[in-house]
């Protein structure tokens, strides 16, 4: 059977062995050998991020795969395909429509298989629950932060005498859109470069 191949690293993992390019090329190529598989082509992303299918060797992969180049793309590890439970179940569809299938090494994931394809749901539920168990985990632990007055997020860069006068016309009843009008009639220049003071601009500048 003819097989193509797909590695990543992100931009943090690029100096990691354990999860770098060539170890995940190493471990396809031993399960090619051994399932007597020919490997036509492997395509990569360096530096990027699995939180969506936004990427270039990743997209060249399922264009190759929808013209029939291989009958199953083969990874050495899920999450280097992706971690997204929508974006994978979609890719399994894709894959059945298409007729290839998705092999990854480290979970027994092979969609060629009942057995297979059940474990690569089975993986990619538990993988999406652990991951909105952690953003929980961090909403409350950003939650008690502020409740402790912790500042978050990026400190504001506003002058003092700018904020000062948003929020002074603001206690006099003035609206957001007055205000931004009154900025950019005095040539203010606006917190982050913009051209011109918007509503929400100063809406945010009260929120800081």
């Amino acid at each position: 059977m003819q097989v193509a191949a797909y590695v990543r690293v992100s931009t943090d993992e690029q100096h990691q062995s354990g999860a770098g390019l060539e170890a995940q090329r190493a471990a396809i190529r031993a399960e090619v050998e051994r399932r007597d598989w020919e490997l036509v082509e492997t395509f990569e992303d360096a530096g990027y991020s699995a939180r969506d299918l936004k990427r270039p060797g990743v997209q060249d992969a399922l264009d190759s795969m929808a013209d029939g180049m291989a009958s199953a793309l083969v990874v050495a590890k899920l999450d280097r395909l992706s971690r997204s439970l929508l974006d994978f179940t979609g890719l399994m569809a894709r894959a059945a429509k298409e007729s290839w299938a998705l092999v990854a090494l480290d979970c027994a994931v092979d969609t060629t298989t009942p057995a297979g394809e059940a474990m690569a749901n089975v993986l990619a539920t538990f993988a999406q629950f652990e991951r909105r168990l952690i953003g929980q985990r961090t909403r409350e632990a950003l939650a008690i932060k502020r409740a402790e007055g912790v500042r978050l997020g990026r400190p504001r860069s506003i002058p003092d005498e700018i904020a000062a006068r948003v929020i002074d016309e603001r206690a006099k009843g003035r609206t957001f859109r007055a205000i931004a009008n009154a900025l950019n009639e005095d040539g203010v220049p606006t917190v982050r470069g913009g051209a011109l003071w918007r509503p929400s601009s100063i809406e945010a500048v009260l929120r800081s």
